[in-house]
């Protein structure tokens, strides 16, 4: 019968992203572990799955971005794919809208960028129960977010990784230029590829901005945001959201 219910409700895929999957390896490995530890049945393609097209589509290349959504939606459902699971803000804002425009109504899978999901608010007590019988008398340690420009402004998914982060323990320490307003990390949009100094330069920016609010450790939920604000980090931890789940 459980058989029968999950033919019935196809599969769930968990897709990574390029970034994720060939770069920030151990990155990768602890979305997976999540994603177990949470109970949800996944599948991934291995090899046969292919680039969202985020930076095909970002080159003007429409005609080429169009094959290759058809391209994957053929993967898809071969595969029985019903659900995407992601990590990376630009393949679920692709997903979501981009292939639902180039495709109609032939896009009929759902998309859920990972902070979307409820996690069990058991495992997450139980961590902010460990640090507070460890920490009894010292305050939570001070976080500040960075709202990735497509998961905020583009998605319009503010408060969810904010949750997280406070379930997890931390005490929010908000930037002048947060959720609408927030600064980009200068690693998207090809501008690391094109122009690194610049790059980094907006990146120490942005540091600058995290530590004028007393916080010790800046948070963000893109792995593009997380590998190029840890490069320009200086003396600030900066954390993938998935280190602290």
């Amino acid at each position: 019968m459980k058989l029968f219910k999950k033919l019935l409700a196809g599969n769930t895929l968990y897709y990574p992203g390029c970034l994720t999957k060939f770069v920030a390896k151990d990155i990768f490995d602890k979305y997976k572990k999540i994603l177990e530890r949470e109970g949800i049945d996944y599948i991934m393609l291995g090899g046969k799955e292919m680039c969202c097209g985020s930076p095909v589509k970002n080159a003007g290349a429409g005609n080429e971005f169009k094959e290759l959504a058809k391209k994957n939606l053929k993967v898809f459902k071969e595969h029985g794919v019903k659900r995407i699971i992601t990590n990376c803000p630009a393949c679920a804002a692709v997903f979501k809208l981009d292939y639902k425009e180039a495709l109609g109504e032939q896009w009929d899978i759902e998309v859920k960028h990972i902070t979307e999901l409820k996690f069990k608010v058991q495992s997450l007590k139980l961590k902010v129960l460990a640090q507070e019988e460890n920490q009894k008398k010292k305050r939570k340690i001070k976080a500040t977010y960075h709202d990735p420009c497509h998961l905020g402004r583009v998605l319009g998914i503010y408060e969810q990784p904010r949750e997280i982060i406070k379930n997890a323990g931390y005490d929010i320490k908000e930037m002048e230029l947060g959720h609408a307003k927030s600064f980009c990390c200068g690693g998207g949009g090809g501008v690391k590829s094109n122009d690194t100094e610049l790059s980094n330069r907006i990146a120490k920016d942005r540091i600058d901005q995290a530590k004028k609010t007393g916080a010790k450790v800046l948070i963000t939920s893109c792995p593009m945001c997380w590998a190029n604000l840890k490069e320009n980090s200086g003396d600030l931890e900066v954390r993938e959201i998935s280190e602290i789940i």
